[in-house]
């Protein structure tokens, strides 16, 4: 009686067939040659990009190489993926083309993100403060505040009232010239409001159409 071969397993990915020595031609493995990736409940062979969520199922997706059996097992190269880093928002055009003058937000004295953030570049000025002459030549260098701006009373203005916003002038102005809110605004839990008059809405819209409660004179000073 001849002695019968012994038949050993693949060890390729995939393939889980025996096979002997003498009987391994060229094409009678297929396998996988990278590893599974398995990520939100999906499985995927990263070497042909067949997936499943079904772990039996994934598992008889067929190899898409062919070769010969071996009992070395394989090497497993991690697949690459290439991360880019997120760039930077671009600036808008029209954010910086407009002014506090003619943003809604900063004329009824809300903190506008687009206009509040160029006080920050104010920094470089803060930042080259060790570049400037002894404190004894600063002092003789300082200039007088600036006069107060004088307004003619028939001169445009905008008001920086709360809730306000409109344009006035001092001949027009008086006790009763302008409705608004005293504050502060209030938002907490996803509500808007006034803490003055105790109004809440959800919507941002709708929080600016809530009425002022109070009347007085229309001031151009910002708060």
């Amino acid at each position: 009686m001849e002695n019968q071969v012994a038949r050993v397993r693949c060890q390729r990915i995939g393939c889980n067939a025996t096979f002997t020595e003498d009987d391994n031609p060229e094409g009678s493995c297929q396998y996988h040659d990278s590893g599974p990736l398995f990520h939100d409940g999906m499985k995927e062979w990263s070497c042909c990009k067949k997936r499943s969520h079904d772990f039996s199922l994934f598992l008889e997706i067929p190899g898409c190489k062919t070769g010969k059996h071996t009992t070395e097992k394989p090497v497993l190269t991690k697949p690459t993926t290439s991360v880019k880093k997120p760039s930077p928002a671009p600036v808008s055009s029209m954010t910086n083309t407009l002014g506090k003058e003619s943003c809604a937000r900063c004329r009824q004295g809300f903190f506008c993100s687009d206009h509040g953030s160029q006080v920050q570049g104010n920094n470089k000025s803060i930042n080259q403060a060790s570049n400037l002459p002894p404190a004894s030549n600063i002092d003789s260098q300082v200039s007088p505040a600036p006069a107060k701006k004088t307004v003619g009373i028939n001169e445009p203005q905008i008001c920086k009232n709360k809730g306000c916003g409109k344009t006035f002038t001092e001949m027009d102005n008086h006790d009763t010239a302008c409705s608004y809110h005293p504050g502060p605004a209030v938002f907490h839990d996803r509500l808007r409001g006034w803490k003055c008059c105790d109004v809440h809405v959800k919507e941002f819209d709708e929080f600016m159409e809530i009425p002022p409660c109070t009347h007085g004179w229309h001031n151009a000073d910002s708060a």
